[in-house]
């Protein structure tokens, strides 16, 4: 497989010390160019607020689409399997138990479709393998709760989860990027692994497909997300920032936006970044960190 290079940009480095469900695409693996050009198009970081304590080690990040200009959160494992709201200025909306959910080891969420038309869903990534030894890992399907417009103490259970089982097909895989296609549902998770992060898609049977690997130089790939218009991706490491641009000419086709350069995003300063999601106008990335208070942070598009 030839991989996808890039050198490793510090810019974002560490401060302190929907369709009905996944499909697959045949062929090999995504392959392109290196770049080592910075994405200019994004002005300087700002700090919006602090997150609910209980938030203490933000692991996941996802900008609601039920409820535009909230966003969802989760803590690493240790946590009862909770998400978390939150307003723009990082004010609490409330928690929801998912119902029908454990949290061995969430590492990662995202906002798409599910089986309903019309109805926007959580995806909770239960990924985290620290050992590789997991004959399969587990994301949870749940539709999006409603939540309150202004901070509160909205507080409940949501609906009954669906489980998804997923297995890699080239064996066990730690990771911490769990991405979902705006549009078709598609299943997208990026392995941590040093060097070359292997892309791997959701396919028929819960099979994990690796279909990319992407050099992010000596960084881990600890989020990901999918732009609302289903154009862009967005990676981040402890450190860094990275984004992929599907070209138009490639419009009907996502697949083709892992041979695209990967180019640095210069990042939030984070203590231990393991979130990253777009806005939902696409025009910002947000960020959070693992080491509380945890700051909700974002860069804009110019």
């Amino acid at each position: 497989m030839v991989v996808l290079g890039v050198a490793l940009a510090l810019a974002g480095c560490r401060s302190g010390g929907e369709g009905s469900g996944p499909t697959t695409t045949g062929g090999p693996p995504a392959t392109a160019a290196p770049s080592t050009t910075a994405v200019g198009a994004y002005g300087s970081p700002v700090l919006l607020g602090r997150l609910d304590p209980a938030v203490d080690e933000s692991s996941g990040l996802a900008a609601s689409r039920r409820n535009p200009g909230l966003l969802w959160t989760h803590n690493d494992s240790g946590d009862d399997p909770v998400v978390y709201c939150a307003d723009r200025q990082a004010r609490s909306c409330g928690t929801w138990r998912v119902t029908g959910a454990s949290a061995r080891d969430w590492e990662g969420m995202a906002a798409g479709p599910g089986p309903r038309a019309g109805q926007s869903y959580l995806y909770l990534g239960d990924i985290g393998d620290n050992n590789g030894n997991l004959d399969q890992v587990v994301v949870y399907r749940v539709p999006e709760p409603a939540a309150p417009a202004t901070p509160g103490a909205g507080r409940g259970a949501t609906e009954a989860a669906e489980r998804i089982p997923l297995r890699y097909a080239d064996g066990p895989r730690n990771a911490e990027a769990l991405l979902v296609h705006p549009t078709t549902g598609d299943i997208y998770v990026v392995a941590k692994e040093p060097l070359n992060a292997v892309v791997y898609k959701a396919g028929p049977g819960g099979v994990l497909d690796r279909i990319a690997s992407l050099s992010v130089g000596i960084g881990l790939v600890t989020g990901g997300d999918i732009s609302p218009d289903g154009r862009r991706v967005a990676l981040c490491t402890y450190a860094s920032g990275f984004e992929l641009e599907l070209p138009a000419e490639s419009a009907g086709d996502f697949d083709a936006i892992w041979r695209q350069p990967l180019r640095p995003v210069a990042l939030p300063p984070r203590t231990q970044g393991e979130a990253i999601a777009y806005r939902l106008d696409g025009n910002a990335l947000l960020t959070t960190s693992e080491q509380p208070p945890a700051p909700l942070q974002e860069v804009e598009r110019r």
